[in-house]
């Protein structure tokens, strides 16, 4: 069940306590408090969990504050878009807004190599005009051979550097709960000179106890990347499991699913999904066509692979492009193959934004036909 309080009301007021103290009456149903961030007015939402068919609905809608009770029967209990809520949901990080409407472009290195390559990409992304960024500390590889990443050992210089170039929020993944404390430990070391997005990589999209680590914290939001060989439906429940935990500022990142009909690229580009978790969920939605496509390959007409797999989730509507770039990516210790090269950042800014241009031009289209019919 969900409970939506009119605007006025403040999740900390008398009226959200009031209704605290009526859902307390009932024998296991607990109570969520969120404050959803709209464009224009924030609102806040009362989840009430468990069996909450012993829950007058008339009785709560009586409560002061109360606008309107909703009935949830759909999977996604809180990341679901149910009818009556409000359609707009996001957040703002870092003082950069994410929501189903905004469009970030998050380039940078899969995996930090060395300082210089750290400090060549962040210069790139201030004098192209880029304040977002990814940056891979602690990597999962296929092969215990491969390279694993420098760990916290990077992080003070890949702070420092980002906020020498006024990078605001930088995509991290991590793989252990130990991981969120050397991240904000070094952080705190730095002077917060910049913020994190915890990436919750393919590998561990079913990592239950993980999810529910970020999820219980609230200082940093989370990019989930859908599960590599599991259906969207589990893919979006593993989402439940962070929501669940408190925190709601979850991107859902697509990242291509693992199967040979994908060949020759490195996965099947499953961004036509981006629609579909934008109609079942109010989450952001990010795609990541570089581990999609995995290779830099051209085609006749002279736009490499990568690039029109941008182009197809961006025209889709996606709100977030997390892609590789690297100084020299011959010499990139992971995933080189590919990752663009600096000259090509401008390239790839001026493309997203005219396919963005076009997305934007498609729902003015559709608006003006439906106040025609």
């Amino acid at each position: 069940m969900l409970v939506i309080l009119s605007s006025q009301v403040n999740s900390q007021g008398k009226e959200v306590q009031r209704l605290l103290a009526e859902v307390a009456k009932y024998p296991g149903v607990s109570a969520q408090v969120h404050e959803v961030k709209g464009a224009i007015q924030n609102l806040t939402e009362v989840y009430l969990i468990g069996k909450t068919d012993t829950v007058s609905s008339e009785a709560v809608e009586s409560l002061p504050g109360v606008e309107r009770v909703v009935r949830i029967s759909e999977k996604y209990r809180l990341i679901g878009r149910h009818r009556g809520q409000v359609d707009a949901m996001g957040f703002v990080y870092n003082g950069i807004r994410f929501d189903q409407d905004s469009c970030h472009i998050f380039a940078g290195l899969c995996a930090v190599d060395s300082r210089e390559s750290v400090a060549k990409m962040m210069q790139a992304l201030k004098a192209a005009g880029l304040s977002t960024t990814r940056m891979g500390a602690y990597k999962p590889r296929t092969s215990p051979y491969d390279f694993q990443g420098h760990g916290a050992k990077c992080l003070p210089y890949v702070f420092e550097l980002a906020g020498k170039n006024d990078v605001k929020v930088i995509a991290m993944e991590v793989l252990h709960e130990n991981h969120l404390d050397e991240i904000r430990t070094a952080l705190e070391q730095a002077g917060n000179p910049t913020g994190v997005m915890l990436q919750i990589g393919t590998r561990n999209a079913q990592n239950f106890e993980l999810l529910k680590h970020v999820g219980s914290q609230n200082q940093f939001p989370v990019l989930f990347k859908r599960g590599m060989g599991i259906t969207l439906e589990e893919s979006l429940n593993a989402c439940e499991y962070i929501s669940s935990g408190g925190n709601r500022n979850i991107i859902f990142a697509l990242r291509g699913v693992k199967t040979h009909l994908a060949d020759p690229h490195r996965n099947f580009v499953d961004f036509i999904h981006v629609p579909v978790v934008k109609r079942l969920t109010r989450l952001p939605v990010c795609i990541d066509p570089s581990h999609s496509v995995g290779k830099k390959d051209g085609g006749t007409d002279g736009l490499s692979d990568i690039h029109h797999a941008t182009a197809q989730g961006i025209i889709a509507g996606a709100n977030m492009v997390l892609i590789d770039f690297h100084p020299d990516p011959q010499k990139a210790l992971c995933d080189g193959p590919q990752a663009l090269g600096l000259n090509e950042l401008t390239h790839l800014i001026e493309d997203v934004k005219i396919v963005r241009e076009a997305y934007e031009r498609r729902l003015a289209l559709k608006g003006a036909h439906l106040l025609s019919s």
